[in-house]
């Protein structure tokens, strides 16, 4: 497909273009994905398109704060390592002018299909301010793409009574038989969020078929990026709510993720809900998207960054960066997220540990570094409180600290050199797992990359993420316990 003849996308791709080959490699993650230049949220249209796997993404090129929304573009054949291609799409036509929103993507007959929002935000001649969001298809051959000429695809008139036109938006796409559908996100008239579902057999013309779930009070306000899909024996809803109040340790940062665990009736179009837990319970994360592979495992991202609080680098100019690609599976009705298995690929110089005694504060030869896997699986617990500095020198530091008594890990980025009034700790409920011969172990695998981590607990049960832009000559570990702790490590770098 010829690159199209538009005169704002073109002039996007050159400034993207220009602003890229300006930011130099290691300014950047190793080996997560973050913004070619400019502003990065919302992934978006993470598909698999002729054996390689795309990621488009909400991008604003021109600057490091939110703007109008454009779709940025890359892809990769593992999750690990990102090529960069040109931007996709800009907010060009009359329906999307107001910024293309987030959305999906789909191969169909050799094509790579886009479905978005579209924004029309303008005030006409007399005053009126005329806003409201439709859903657009775009098509492509994987670098290029054209927008659909009858466009939009699903408009204000086919939306359940009493649902908004102005909060309508992130369609993602799936296919069933000979019939695709989709979710999307909406507003009903109680302010509360809700997901609809839509069918289609021609992608052109989308019947609304149910409304799948919807939060009637609890669950947030507007429900953003939702995703519908089989895990195990379970169909999950995800979705992202706006505006919810938090419970205990769950639910804190105010535009969330979450997981709704569930049946779900195919003839029916029936969702019966079961439970909701949080994705993610660190500082920095939201609007997660997912694929299934080739293989059939279900990939997770999101975006490593939070509304509420915005921290954007000083010394760069790029802002915003996304989780690495976690695998989904269900284990005894609960959802575990692992790193992508390619990583181990990147892996390099193991350093190892077995039974260290840690009743002081305490630094091991060789564990050190800001690109690393690193493995801390605590066996013996006679003390309050055990803590990982990382991110470590006189002047800086990123904590995780486990409180044994109360069961609970903290992750603490006061000290990391933010100079603005941010939030900075966050807690998440961490019991030990307990083996056959009932030995208590809590295991904690910390991935560092440069200016942020992952901490997964015991296996992928529950994930904490965080962003810090703490300077990269901070790169020490030191281990530290108000008691005994017996600790086992292992630590590689990872090398892309």
């Amino acid at each position: 497909m010829a690159q199209m003849e538009n005169s704002q996308l073109d002039m996007a791709r050159k400034i993207e273009e220009k602003g890229v080959s300006e930011i130099a490699a290691e300014s950047r993650p190793a080996y997560h994905l973050s913004s070619p230049v400019g502003w990065m949220n919302d992934p978006n249209g993470f598909s698999l398109y002729q054996n390689e796997y795309h990621l488009f993404f909400q991008y604003h090129p021109f600057s490091k704060v939110w703007g109008p929304m454009h779709w940025g573009h890359c892809k990769s054949r593992d999750f690990v390592r990102w090529e960069y291609l040109p931007i996709a799409m800009a907010p060009d036509e009359s329906y999307d002018q107001g910024g293309c929103y987030s959305g999906s993507a789909i191969e169909v007959a050799g094509e790579h299909v886009l479905l978005y929002t579209g924004v029309t935000d303008r005030y006409l001649e007399d005053g009126t301010h005329d806003y409201c969001q439709v859903q657009c298809m775009a098509k492509g051959d994987g670098l290029n793409y054209s927008k659909y000429k009858g466009n939009p695809v699903i408009d204000g008139g086919s939306l359940p009574e009493r649902g908004s036109k102005e909060d309508f938006r992130d369609p993602k796409i799936w296919k069933e038989g000979e019939c695709y559908y989709l979710v999307v996100g909406n507003r009903n008239a109680d302010g509360d969020g809700q997901v609809l579902l839509y069918r289609t057999d021609n992608l052109e013309q989308w019947e609304f078929l149910a409304v799948l779930d919807e939060s009637k009070g609890e669950y947030g306000k507007m429900w953003e990026c939702p995703d519908f899909f089989p895990l195990g024996n379970r169909w999950i809803l995800m979705v992202s709510p706006q505006d919810m109040r938090a419970k205990g340790y769950e639910f804190h940062n105010g535009n969330n993720s979450v997981f709704i665990y569930g049946n779900y009736d195919k003839s029916s179009y029936r969702f019966e809900r079961e439970k909701v837990a949080s994705v993610d319970y660190g500082l920095d994360f939201y609007a997660p998207q997912t694929v299934q592979t080739a293989d059939g495992r279900r990939i997770m991202i999101g975006w490593m960054q939070s509304w509420d609080a915005k921290i954007t680098n000083d010394f760069c100019n790029w802002s915003g960066m996304m989780t690495l690609p976690r695998e989904l599976i269900l284990n005894e009705g609960k959802i575990y997220q692992s790193p992508v298995r390619e990583l181990e690929r990147y892996r390099k110089n193991k350093i190892e540990y077995a039974g260290k005694i840690i009743s002081e504060r305490t630094a091991l030869d060789g564990i050190r570094g800001r690109v690393i896997d690193l493995q801390v699986d605590i066996t013996e617990f006679d003390f309050h409180y055990f803590t990982i500095h990382f991110a470590y020198s006189e002047e800086y530091e990123m904590l995780l600290q486990y409180n044994h008594l109360r069961k609970c890990l903290t992750i603490d980025r006061t000290h990391s050199g933010l100079v603005r009034d941010v939030v900075c700790r966050r807690k998440m409920a961490a019991e030990p797992s307990v083996s056959e011969t009932q030995k208590e172990t809590l295991t904690l695998r910390l991935l560092l990359d440069r200016y942020s981590v992952e901490v997964f607990l015991n296996g992928g049960e529950r994930v904490m993420s965080a962003i810090f832009h703490t300077p990269m000559e901070a790169d020490g570990i030191v281990f530290d316990s108000d008691g005994m702790a017996c600790i086992n490590v292992v630590k590689y770098d990872i090398c892309v």
